[in-house]
């Protein structure tokens, strides 16, 4: 019996799994471009830090704006054709930066970034409920991370080998480059996903039946409510951390812009491993343990920094990422328990949380008005939010 409850997937899901978790690794990817873009930008175009946020803001918009008619469109026609819409409209993105490029104007760049996005949430709707639902509810959250995982290596391969591009050589290279080489690559994936099938999950319960009254089902669950409220937190302090990094460590004039991209790749090297080491861990201990646990040492790395206690900081901030890479699989998968029918349209309201990545224009106002450490506040909260999230769970399972 316990043996079955660790279980991670059954053999008939094993395939499936994964196919579906090798997309983890694209969007982890196009994600932390922004992360080395939003300085290299500055750089180039000579842009405040303020006027830079507009990248994780307009993608983030992406999410947020497309992130309900994914859901309803994916309801309709399930989880393969999601991810192949996704994908097309992710590579339309990357390759829109050719003619964009053209034009050099950094406002145009933020178009191309709204159309990834939008392929983006299509991806992330499809994939992370699925993995949820191939294998047994008790390591859900167990399997989830262990697919975001991949996830974390690509956000450490785009870290370190766009961050390489832009800056090892003066002003770097053009955007247009690493862009167009993700899109060809998207594009090849999406024709095999179009040539693959992949078994949909079908739900007997009643709210699978009432599409209409579905979200309005969703908003009346306190647990959902909460969980989506303490995943949007999440990602407030994740994406405003690792868009403000390098800014904030070359601000502080600890280091380079290319020394600084490298110990954001190690940053996010311990990401992947904590999503593989908490993938692990939460097949043995109750999956709010370790979120309750992880949040609170993240809320103790941004006190480091607030102090101001100099070079620490780094450190600090470096460890915040071990300690962090469960928390978004762990509260989604979370959030999504026992939703059974209205799970595709629970993760497309789930998938609007990294709207709070336009946080980051509130750390870079904050930055240009008071200071550098001062910004920190933000991820503080985010933090304290999830650690509660943990406790009520525990309280409620």
């Amino acid at each position: 019996m316990n043996h079955q409850s660790n279980q991670l997937t059954y053999k008939k899901y094993l395939i499936p799994l994964i196919i579906i978790t090798s997309l983890f690794f694209l969007w982890g990817f196009a994600r932390a471009i922004l992360d080395v873009l939003n300085k290299h930008l500055q750089n180039n175009m000579h842009i405040s830090l303020t006027q830079s946020a507009l990248i994780q803001v307009t993608t983030y918009l992406g999410y947020f704006l497309m992130a309900l008619p994914a859901g309803t469109y994916i309801s309709k026609h399930g989880y393969r054709v999601g991810v192949v819409t996704g994908l097309l409209i992710f590579a339309l993105g990357a390759f829109l930066f050719i003619p964009l490029g053209a034009i050099g104007n950094y406002y145009y760049y933020l178009i191309s970034l709204f159309v990834i996005g939008c392929g983006l949430v299509f991806l992330e709707i499809s994939a992370n409920p699925y993995v949820t639902e191939l294998g047994p509810f008790s390591t859900s959250a167990s399997r989830l991370n262990l697919a975001q995982s991949l996830n974390g290596m690509g956000c450490l391969f785009a870290t370190l080998v766009v961050g390489q591009f832009f800056f090892s050589h003066g002003s770097g290279g053009s955007v247009v480059v690493p862009y167009t080489v993700l899109g060809v690559v998207v594009l090849c994936i999406a024709l095999v996903f179009s040539r693959i099938s992949l078994p949909e999950i079908v739900h007997d319960d009643a709210s699978s039946q009432n599409e209409n009254g579905s979200y309005a089902t969703l908003l009346t669950n306190k647990k959902f409510v909460f969980g989506l409220t303490a995943l949007l937190m999440y990602e407030v302090a994740e994406i405003s951390i690792n868009s403000y990094f390098i800014n904030f460590v070359t601000a502080k004039d600890w280091m380079s812009d290319n020394t600084a991209s490298v110990i954001l790749t190690v940053g996010l090297a311990l990401f992947m491993f904590g999503r593989f080491l908490g993938s692990w861990v939460m097949r043995y201990v109750k999956s709010w343990h370790v979120l309750a646990a992880c949040a609170l040492l993240c809320s103790v790395n941004m006190l480091v920094v607030l102090a101001d206690f100099g070079r620490c900081s780094v450190v600090a901030l470096t460890c915040n990422y071990l300690f962090e890479a469960i928390m978004f699989p762990t509260i989604f998968a979370m959030a999504l328990s026992g939703l059974g029918g209205l799970t595709k349209r629970a993760s497309s309201l789930l998938m609007m949380s990294p709207i709070g990545g336009c946080a980051f224009l509130a750390m870079g106002y904050l930055a240009d008005k008071f200071n550098p450490v001062v910004p920190f506040i933000i991820p503080l909260v985010g933090y304290l939010v999830v650690f509660t999230f943990a406790v009520s769970a525990k309280k409620t399972a």
